[in-house]
């Protein structure tokens, strides 16, 4: 069975795992994973917002042994915007300092950065990331008019 096939079907059951609040068996799964990929972290995060467990998300962060690509980067800046506590605007801010220079330039990573700043109360930040959007969409607009 090729390893690309056993991905999947892991990513699958945790997936499903989570759908179904089974955060326990989807945390263990995760866990015997050896190779985990941004895809997995992804998996997880978004099980773990979506149970109302974001502080965990920022647990298995501080363990990833990898740089987070621009999928799991947005959903990092969405579990701040959720939390949106001290641990929260540390990471946040720290990740947005870092965040890759070709990152910059797409509205949804721009988007979830505005909306992570707009829940810290960081208006001004998120105003400096609206001005530099280079093409102004409809959702980056509405981000920050809901911040307002």
């Amino acid at each position: 069975m090729p390893s690309n096939f056993l991905f999947k079907i892991q990513a699958i059951i945790n997936k499903t795992l989570m759908e179904c609040k089974d955060i326990d068996n989807a945390m263990y799964l995760f866990s015997s994973i050896t190779n985990k990929s941004n895809y997995m972290y992804t998996v997880m995060f978004k099980g773990l917002i979506a149970n109302n467990v974001a502080e965990k998300v920022f647990d298995l962060f501080d363990e990833m042994k990898i740089e987070p690509d621009q999928f799991t980067l947005n959903i990092l800046f969405n579990a701040c915007a959720v939390l949106n506590n001290n641990r929260a605007m540390k990471i946040g801010k720290k990740l947005l300092d870092e965040m890759p220079e070709n990152y910059r330039n797409h509205n949804v990573m721009s988007t979830s950065a505005i909306n992570m700043l707009m829940k810290f109360g960081d208006v001004e930040s998120a105003k400096r990331i609206f001005r530099s959007i280079k093409v102004k969409d409809i959702i980056t607009y509405n981000a920050m008019m809901k911040g307002n």
